[in-house]
């Protein structure tokens, strides 16, 4: 069975633009990112109304079909929200956005794709694109008519053929992948692609410590390449633990003098499986009665030791039972709420859980990570920011979402 094991994001607008118009969305196991385009504000609309269509529902709803069939009929579902919003709005018409999904089942990896953001694997060192880009260079490369190479740098790169949002139906990409135990997955926009190699990419990705410290060094080594777009970046590894065949489940462990030896062991398996032995030809000899002591109690029979232990370890057994309960039903609370903060580099960061920490235990995780540096938010912005108010799901998102549009009234400490 798969599991997710860690996972990572990171956006940042890039040295060339002054906007963000890309989007992500990470609710585990399912990653969702988006690269809007259209100008003005249309293509953050565009990649963000694509990305609420997964958000809004809280993860990839159950019902008929594989996994990549929903996450196909989503992403669809998001080209109808695009278009129409396109339509309705003069100020939004021709805005699009590709669109790029995974999602970790318990047996594989199922994935659906519109547009030219990638989605890679990372595995035993090398890093392979799952999907293709549905661009005019991507289509040249794969008729053989032009290199990987030469896509790079190739003037018409930035043309892509397939995005949400151009008509009324969207035709979407969809597979299953089969995952490997420690394999690493990448989604990212072409601010990342177009500004670094993949061999840097697996590079930088293999030599981190983290998911958190590749995804960040994956925006620098694309800034510190130009940054000519928004970059964004979502990284998870996951996991097999099915147990191994032979595996035993359930099954105590005996230590000390009562383990049997492993000659033991053959002994007694060689033993069970010999055939039985024939049954005694005469019946022995009947060994003749103990006689009986004062009261009528054998004289040869012992007395059994009363376990006085035995009441307290019930007892607490019973108080260990009801403090896990209590432990797991603490847990589960600190899971429904959530607050905003600030990252270890200063970007406003949306956490769920208590704004706490115990010795060796952090009450709260991370969601996602803003390209929003706290330092550049006015004195009052910035203590909302850092007051870590407890807050409903779509409270803090909501407002996550307003310092990431710049809305909120005198956001900008200038």
């Amino acid at each position: 069975m798969l599991r997710v094991a860690d996972h990572a994001a990171r956006t940042d607008t890039g040295r060339a633009r002054s906007a963000n118009e890309d989007s992500y969305w990470v609710h585990s196991p399912l990653f969702v990112l988006a690269d809007g385009m259209g100008g003005a504000q249309a293509g953050e609309v565009a990649s963000r109304t694509a990305v609420d269509v997964f958000a809004e529902r809280g993860g990839l709803p159950d019902g008929p079909g594989t996994y990549e069939e929903r996450l196909a009929a989503m992403v669809a579902a998001a080209n109808v929200e695009v278009y129409a919003q396109a339509q309705s709005d003069d100020q939004f018409a021709g805005m699009g956005t590709t669109l790029t999904v995974a999602y970790v089942g318990e047996d594989d990896l199922a994935i659906a794709h519109v547009g030219d953001s990638r989605f890679y694997v990372l595995r035993d060192g090398d890093l392979q694109q799952l999907t293709d880009d549905h661009s005019l260079v991507g289509e040249l490369v794969r008729r053989g008519q032009i290199s990987a190479e030469e896509a790079e740098d190739h003037p018409q790169r930035s043309i892509i053929t397939r995005a949400l949002g151009i008509e009324g139906e969207v035709v979407v990409d969809h597979f299953s992948w089969p995952v490997r135990d420690g394999d690493v997955f990448l989604l990212c926009s072409d601010g990342l692609t177009g500004m670094v190699p993949d061999v840097k990419v697996a590079e930088i990705i293999a030599g981190a410590d983290t998911l958190t410290t590749a995804a960040q060094r994956l925006v620098a080594a694309a800034n510190e390449a130009g940054g000519r777009d928004n970059i964004t970046v979502v990284l998870f590894r996951v996991e097999d633990v099915t147990p191994g065949d032979g595996a035993v489940v359930g099954q105590s462990t005996m230590v000390g003098a009562a383990a049997p030896t492993a000659e033991e062991v053959r002994e007694a398996a060689a033993t069970r499986s010999a055939p039985a032995a024939p049954a005694a030809s005469a019946a022995q000899p009947r060994a003749p009665r103990a006689p009986r002591g004062v009261g009528g109690m054998a004289s040869a029979q012992v007395p059994k030791k009363r376990r006085r232990w035995a009441p307290f370890a019930k007892g607490f057994a019973v108080v260990a039972v009801i403090l896990i309960l209590i432990a797991s039903g603490g847990w589960i609370a600190t899971r429904s709420v959530y607050f905003v903060g600030t990252d270890d580099d200063g970007f406003v960061t949306l956490y769920s859980g208590l704004p706490y920490a115990l010795p060796g235990i952090d009450l709260f995780s991370t969601e996602f990570t803003t390209g929003v540096p706290a330092e550049e938010l006015s004195p009052r912005v910035r203590a909302t920011v850092t007051e870590h108010k407890l807050r409903s799901h779509d409270d803090a998102v909501d407002l996550v979402r307003q310092l990431e549009r710049g809305e909120l009234a005198g956001q900008n400490a200038s």
